[in-house]
């Protein structure tokens, strides 16, 4: 059983899955899936993959990705996307931009960046899961 001081730790990344995750998805992954006809012709492709493709890897991370921090599930591997994600939008995307253009990206990315180094902590499917999924049983 884990030691109850682990417990104001959980709640904290508990608190940091949902809000940086719950933000992501409703404020820019669900907008993006709401326009996706229109926004599937003019998405920006920074990777040259068309704006199609460019827009649904956005979608992922954004929506599938963040829903998944939110549970806790698959936590790291969820977070790959999007940090993936955000480094395009920082250093591609906006490369030689003003900070100021460059900042929201920034803002979103260090508490993913920070879920990635500590993981979901004990409120999350994770700690129920994860051992077994490591397992293979």
């Amino acid at each position: 059983m884990p030691a109850a001081k682990d417990t104001p730790l959980s709640i904290g990344l508990l608190l940091l899955r949902l809000g940086a995750a719950g933000l992501l998805l409703v404020g820019h992954g669900w907008p993006k899936v709401e326009r996706w006809e229109k926004l599937s012709r003019t998405f920006a492709d920074p990777l040259g993959v068309g704006p199609a493709v460019s827009l649904g890897l956005v979608i992922f991370a954004e929506v599938v990705c963040a829903l998944l921090v939110m549970l806790g599930f698959a936590t790291r591997w969820a977070l790959a996307p999007i940090l993936i994600f955000f480094a395009v939008a920082i250093f591609v995307r906006h490369a030689g931009s003003p900070f100021d253009e460059r900042e929201l990206a920034l803002i979103y990315a260090v508490p993913f960046v920070a879920l990635m180094f500590t993981g979901p902590g004990r409120f999350a499917l994770d700690a129920r899961y994860e051992p077994k999924l490591r397992l293979g049983k």
